[in-house]
């Protein structure tokens, strides 16, 4: 019934555990004693091939697993909707994230491809949870091509590991693009921006959207994205107004900023957009929330980039560490480990071998030969 294994994906203090479904059922999350229903206002979903339960962070991190329940659907009707007798379970294990010494890899920029994004985690070994950073897919005209996410996610996790999810700009593109929060994690508000903690570690998911002006001439009059960040830019100022409950909360030594584009970059002229608005997330970011490091993809480069360097156009927060390059037959993307001491960055490809290594110590100055 499922097509894929769970993806569970970190949002806030919560997980969303979302599988694609092969037939037309009825879904609920088995936590303990207690149940979680893919519901709206007291209805059972079914009518998507899309699933979403939303657990408590700390319960499913306590209970170490998770039981899927699955009802068919015959028929939906007025009265006596016909439904299968029989619930097929799927119990999973779960392995929260260590409370330090986290590792992470990072799939940006697949761009269609699965087997070498698996290949280039595989080269980087075992790890605590996985980035999803953007543009897995081209565009979203078909929504199987939506499901790319969970093929890659469901190999390398096999619904036992949490996932962070960041949008990129090929996200929005195609006819269901507009299905964001049918097939992707979002906060319990609708964004697609919000914050999660593992342990020692913190960190602020953003949002980008498309990487040009609502007016461009490709963007055919489908997009609203400057009052999208515009709403995003409030946002980020509600996280440093809440800053004790969030990245100054006690027990966080490392902070970390996960978004597709890399908004301290100017491009060339076509791509000149919202630079007020991204100069304002800089110094916001800069001045009050000062991340160790910002995981980045879009590029198609495996590079870190240093605060004032020659890609500093707006006033880069911190390191900005690039990946996921994609080409035909291959793939290139990044692990890390997150200490309390330093981060270290490990760029690794669909090859098998290690293409960089780095570390982000404490002052934000990246240093490499380690």
């Amino acid at each position: 019934m499922l097509q894929t294994h769970p993806a569970v994906f970190a949002v806030n203090d919560t997980y969303q555990i979302m599988v694609p479904v092969k037939k037309e059922c009825l879904m609920w999350v088995q936590v303990g004693d207690k149940t979680y229903y893919d519901a709206t206002c007291g209805i059972l979903r079914s009518l998507s091939e899309m699933h979403s339960v939303t657990v408590p962070m700390a319960e499913l991190d306590a209970a170490g697993g998770y039981t899927v329940c699955i009802r068919e659907v015959y028929k939906r009707g007025s009265w006596c909707s016909e439904t299968a007798t029989e619930v097929l379970t799927y119990p999973y294990t779960f392995t929260p994230v260590p409370p330090t010494d986290a590792r992470a890899y990072c799939i940006s920029d697949a761009h269609e491809r699965v087997e070498e994004p698996i290949r280039a985690a595989e080269a980087f070994g075992a790890f605590d949870f996985l980035i999803l950073n953007g543009d897995l897919s081209n565009c979203c005209d078909d929504p199987a091509v939506l499901l790319n996410t969970y093929h890659i996610s469901s190999r390398l996790t096999g619904g036992t590991k949490p996932i962070v999810f960041a949008r990129g700009n090929h996200d929005l593109r195609g006819s269901h693009s507009e299905m964001t929060e049918t097939y992707t994690p979002h906060s319990r508000s609708g964004h697609t921006y919000y914050t999660f903690r593992f342990g020692t570690l913190w960190g602020l998911v953003l949002d980008c959207g498309e990487d040009k002006r609502d007016d461009h001439i490709e963007c055919g009059n489908v997009f609203c994205c400057r009052d999208f960040r515009e709403q995003e830019t409030e946002y980020i100022r509600e996280v440093i107004a809440r800053a004790e409950q969030e990245y100054a909360a006690e027990g966080v030594t490392t902070r970390a900023v996960i978004i597709h584009y890399p908004i301290s970059h100017h491009l060339w002229p076509d791509y000149e957009f919202e630079p007020d608005i991204f100069r304002e997330w800089c110094r916001l970011l800069r001045e009050e929330v000062r991340p160790h490091i910002m995981i980045c993809g879009h590029m198609h480069i495996s590079d870190v980039w240093k605060p004032g360097g020659p890609q500093d156009s707006f006033g880069q927060p911190c390191p900005i560490v690039l990946s996921g390059v994609p080409r035909d037959g291959y793939h290139a993307g990044c692990g890390y480990e997150f200490g309390d001491t330093a981060i270290r960055a490990t760029h690794t490809d669909s090859n098998g071998e290690i293409l960089q290594q780095t570390a982000i110590l404490p002052h934000g100055m990246p240093k490499k030969d380690f």
